[in-house]
């Protein structure tokens, strides 16, 4: 199915959402770059109003709803950021959301989705089983359920992200994406494969629970068992039934690269005393791969997708008191 998706499709979400959505700056990490004699430039996704790059594809796809379904309001499962921005684009066009979380989503980010004009409906002890809830809402209240990555409006959503960054360098030579589901860096593949072939395209994922990571071991999608992680919006499965992510992974993206707990405390730590960025655990490891050397950026100019920055100001100052 991930041949339903075109470039167009994406040019066509880069019409649509930045009434919701915008467009994020690329910044040059000067610290990094000079310690690896490479250019590498970090994109700060986390500057969206949801403080995080899931608004893109939320957006993108209530946008594609007809007035009606809208009017009935959404629903999502999440593990906090997707929740949030479905919240906020809910906000945005004037409906309601409620958003289904299993128990091991944070306070802070329960916190965040409220703030953003959501209902939190708690419930199971996995995303898939708070899926299971948002499927529920969807049949008794008539909600649009707004899938987190596997979908062609999500992926597209998302894609424009690939869209800024390819068209701001476009002689890149690696792009590093935090890998969940993969809707993200299906998007951004998809966008960056279509205009500079040679450009590489890393996931990172942690080496807890990496969902995708397994399944392509596996040669199809299997259910992993969440564990707990600094990376905590990185867990979730990717569905048994995937029709799009897996095999758009397979295609596009040219390796997938793990990093360990203390690896991604490391890149949180490094990027805080050196750029002054507050990260999520989730966000920093794509530095954490090149601080570790499991990508090779020599002389090369890359990108560094800084997906967000969700983390609770008590756990963020444990992290980097340590």
């Amino acid at each position: 199915m991930s041949k339903d998706i075109k470039m167009a499709d994406i040019f066509e979400a880069k019409n649509l959402i930045y009434s919701i959505a915008r467009e994020t700056p690329l910044y040059k990490a000067q610290h990094l770059s000079k310690t690896t004699n490479a250019d590498i430039y970090y994109k700060l996704e986390f500057l969206q109003d949801t403080r995080s790059f899931k608004v893109r594809g939320a957006a993108n796809f209530a946008m594609h709803l007809n007035k009606e379904k809208i009017k009935s309001g959404l629903t999502t499962y999440s593990t906090g950021n997707h929740g949030r921005a479905t919240a906020h684009v809910a906000q945005k066009l004037g409906t309601d959301a409620k958003i289904c979380l299993s128990k091991n989503v944070p306070q802070n980010k329960i916190e965040g989705i409220k703030n953003s004009g959501g209902e939190v409906v708690v419930y199971g002890n996995s995303q898939d089983e708070a899926q299971e809830k948002a499927n529920q809402l969807s049949q008794s209240e008539n909600r649009a359920v707004v899938p987190p990555f596997d979908h062609k409006h999500i992926i597209c959503g998302q894609g424009t992200l690939g869209l800024e960054v390819i068209e701001k360098i476009p002689q890149l030579d690696n792009v590093l994406v935090p890998l969940s589901g993969g809707g993200l860096i299906s998007g951004i593949a998809y966008a960056v494969k279509n205009i500079n072939p040679d450009c590489k395209v890393y996931g990172i994922s942690m080496e807890n629970g990496a969902a995708m990571y397994e399944s392509l071991k596996k040669g199809k999608p299997i259910q992993v068992e969440e564990a707990e992680t600094l990376a905590d919006s990185l867990q979730g499965g990717i569905l048994l039934d995937n029709k799009y992510t897996f095999e758009m992974v397979k295609k596009y993206v040219d390796e997938v690269v793990l990093v360990s707990e203390e690896e991604i405390k490391e890149a949180m730590v490094y990027a805080f005393y050196k750029d002054h960025f507050i990260l999520e655990g989730a966000a920093a490891v794509g530095i954490a791969a090149i601080l570790t050397d499991k990508i090779d950026v020599f002389k090369q100019k890359s990108a560094v997708i800084l997906t967000g920055t969700n983390i609770s100001n008590e756990e963020f100052v444990s992290i980097i008191k340590k």
